[in-house]
């Protein structure tokens, strides 16, 4: 719960910070741009709104976890999909960018709010699937955490924002590791982790030589 609080925060206030020319810069996500990114936590910030407040029936058992929540693909994202390029249409209609930082920094914060006054061993609903409300806002960490990494990627200048801290970065590793299931090699970094285990990134062929077998089962593209 306190890892969704700073990853979701430090998420926000990097977006408030960005220079209007960033927002038609590339984003780490296939087909957008940093302003598609950014309607996307828009959307986002929503889902945590209707699932915290929509608790499942009595006597229902849960039916994943923070790591099963989340599922695995071996085909990367192309953009093409209709919600994605509904995104880029919501996005574009904004016209400016602080129409689309004000609009997240108001939804963001009464979802950041909400996380804060929820219960976590309360079970809730979303996408046909029932979990704790920690282990859904504990998912996000990861959600929250590359989406963090996305935003910067295509930047020219990545400092102009700060980067996820360092506690989260660490917190969606692991999280990762358990997703896998495997742990990726010490000398990687919690960054290289999640943009190598993701596909974000290529590795490098030292890279590849340390993942062995782990290698061959990469990306792990999660959505």
């Amino acid at each position: 719960m306190d890892l969704f609080d700073r990853s979701w925060a430090a998420l926000r206030t990097a977006v408030a910070e960005l220079p209007d020319s960033a927002f038609d810069q590339p984003s780490g996500c296939a087909g957008w741009l940093v302003r598609d990114l950014v309607c996307h936590l828009v959307i986002d910030a929503q889902d945590v709104l209707i699932t915290l407040a929509t608790p499942a029936g009595d006597g229902a058992d849960t039916t994943v976890d923070s790591v099963t929540y989340w599922k695995v693909s071996d085909e990367p994202p192309t953009g093409d999909d209709p919600l994605d390029a509904l995104i880029v249409r919501l996005a574009a209609a904004y016209q400016e960018p602080e129409l689309l930082k004000f609009h997240l920094d108001d939804v963001g914060s009464a979802a950041g709010r909400a996380a804060r006054l929820a219960d976590p061993g309360a079970r809730v609903e979303t996408q046909g699937e029932v979990l704790t409300a920690g282990d859904y806002l504990g998912a996000y960490v990861l959600e929250w955490t590359l989406h963090h990494l996305d935003l910067v990627a295509g930047l020219p200048d990545p400092s102009v924002v700060g980067a996820p801290p360092a506690e989260c970065l660490a917190g969606a590793r692991a999280l990762l590791e358990r997703i896998a299931p495997a742990a990726f090699p010490a000398g990687f970094s919690d960054t290289d982790v999640l943009l190598v285990g993701t596909g974000r990134r290529a590795p490098t062929a030292a890279e590849r030589d340390d993942l062995g077998e782990l290698g061959g089962r990469l990306p792990l593209v999660i959505g």
